[in-house]
C-alpha cells in the first residue's frame, strides 16, 4: 500500500459518501476532477448530506472482478476486498460451504458454479468434496447433472476438460455443454492442453479458462475461439506458479503466454482470473487478492495494453458472465470502488498502491502488498 496520506474513514455501514477530486476510469480514459456518490450501496448522483471525502487526485477504478477463484473459506472475503477484488468467480466448490460466503453486505461478492463435472478415475475426481459428486461417466448423465447443479445454485456449469489420467469423451462433453444451454447457462470448460481446447471448442463451451504450457494455441485455434464469440480466461498467475513449483516434464510458460498473445491478437476477449487456491496441500498455491494484480502486469506482458487489462478486470467479466450493475463507474452500478494512487494506464503496477476499497458502499481496510 502505498504511504499516502488518508482522509478520514468513510461511514463503515455504508453510509452516503460522496468522493471529490479523483480521476474516474470511465473504461476508456481516465477522467480528471470528477465527483462520485455511494449512497446505499450504490452509484449515485445527489451529493446532498453527503460524508466528503478528498480523493487528492488519486484513480478511481470499479471493483475488480477475478474471474477465476476458488473458496474454502470465510477468510478469503477480507483477502479479495483488501486487494480491490469486490467480486470473485469460484470455478469449484462445495455448494453448501460457498453459500455461507453468497450474499453478505458489504462484502466482495461471490458467484459460483458449485461442483465440476468431473470424470471417473481422472486426477480431478480425487478433490476433496468435489471429486466424487461430480463424477459423470457418460453422455446420459449429463441432464440428471445440470439440474442438479441448477437445483443448488451454480450460476454457471463447470467442466473438467483434459484432467490427467483420464477424460470425458467427445460424446460426453456435448452433451454437458448442450445439457447446460437448454437451462440457460454459461458453461466455463478447464482446459490447460491444447487438445482440451479443441474438444471444449469442439463441445461449444462459452469460456476457455487455464493456458496450455506443453504448446502454444496456434492462429487456426484462435481464430476458431474468436469466430465462435468465446472467450478465454487464461489464469496466466497460476500457469506460472505451476511451472515455477512443480516443474512438470515439457511444461514452459512462455508457451501460455504466448497462446495469451496468439488469442489476442485473434481478437478473443481475455478476462483476468488467477485460480486463486490457497489451500494447505495445494500443489501451486495461488493468494486471494492480491494475485490478481500480478495477472493484470502477466497480461500486459503477453501483450495487453494497460487499458486492456483493466477493462479485463473490470467491464469485460461483467458483461460476459452477466454482471451487468457493475464492472463500470456509473448512477445505479453497486458502489465498488477502488481509490489508488498513480496512473495504471501508464504503467499497470499502480493498481498496488490501494487507498480505499468499497464493496456495495462498504469501505474496507486496504491490505499491505509487501506481507
Amino acid at each position: 500500500m502505498a504511504g499516502h496520506e488518508q482522509s478520514p474513514a468513510g461511514p463503515p455501514d455504508g453510509g452516503k459518501v460522496a468522493l471529490t477530486n479523483v480521476r474516474v476510469f470511465d473504461g476508456r480514459q481516465l477522467v480528471p476532477g470528477s465527483s462520485v456518490v455511494i449512497a446505499g450501496g450504490r452509484i449515485g448522483t445527489d451529493p446532498t448530506g453527503a460524508q466528503v471525502i478528498d480523493g487528492a487526485g488519486g484513480v478511481l477504478l470499479p471493483g475488480l472482478i477475478d474471474a477465476h477463484v476458488h473458496l474454502d473459506g470465510p477468510d478469503r472475503l477480507p483477502a479479495l476486498a483488501g486487494h480491490g477484488v469486490t467480486t470473485a468467480l469460484d470455478m469449484a466448490s462445495v455448494p453448501e460451504q460457498t453459500a455461507a460466503l453468497r450474499g453478505q453486505a458489504g462484502q466482495p461478492d461471490i458467484r459460483s458454479a458449485g461442483i465440476p463435472a468431473i470424470a471417473p478415475g481422472s486426477l480431478h475426481s480425487h478433490i476433496p468434496g468435489v471429486g466424487e459428486r461430480g463424477l459423470i461417466a457418460g453422455p446420459d448423465e449429463a441432464k440428471r447433472f445440470v439440474s442438479d447443479r441448477v437445483a443448488e445454485h451454480s450460476d454457471y456449469i463447470k467442466i473438467v476438460v483434459g484432467s490427467p489420467l483420464a477424460d470425458h469423451d467427445q460424446a460426453t462433453l456435448d452433451a454437458l455443454v448442450a445439457a447446460a444451454h437448454e437451462q440457460g447457462k454459461l458453461v466455463i470448460a478447464h482446459a490447460s492442453s491444447a487438445v482440451s481446447v479443441a474438444k471444449a471448442q469442439a463441445a461449444g463451451a462459452d469460456i476457455l479458462t487455464h493456458a496450455p504450457l506443453e504448446q502454444a494455441l496456434d492462429p487456426a485455434t484462435a481464430a476458431q475461439a474468436a469466430a465462435a464469440g468465446r472467450v478465454v480466461v487464461p489464469t496466466l498467475t497460476m500457469m506460472e506458479a505451476i511451472v515455477a513449483s512443480l516443474a512438470p516434464p515439457g511444461a514452459d510458460y512462455a508457451n501460455a503466454r504466448a497462446s495469451v498473445a496468439v488469442l489476442h491478437q485473434a481478437g478473443v476477449p481475455i478476462l483476468a482470473g488467477t485460480d486463486a487456491n490457497d489451500s494447505a496441500g495445494t500443489p501451486a498455491r495461488v493468494p486471494h487478492g492480491k494475485s490478481l494484480h500480478r495477472e493484470l502486469e502477466l497480461l500486459v506482458d503477453a501483450g495487453l495494453s494497460t487499458l486492456e487489462a483493466l477493462l479485463a478486470a473490470t467491464a469485460l467479466p461483467a458483461r460476459y458472465f452477466g454482471l451487468s450493475d457493475r464492472g463500470m463507474i456509473e448512477p445505479g452500478k453497486r458502489a465498488d470502488l477502488v481509490l489508488i494512487d498513480g496512473d495504471p494506464l501508464a504503467d499497470i503496477r499502480a493498481t498496488h498502491s490501494i487507498r480505499r476499497v468499497w464493496c456495495g458502499g462498504v469501505e474496507h481496510q486496504p491490505a499491505d502488498f509487501r506481507s
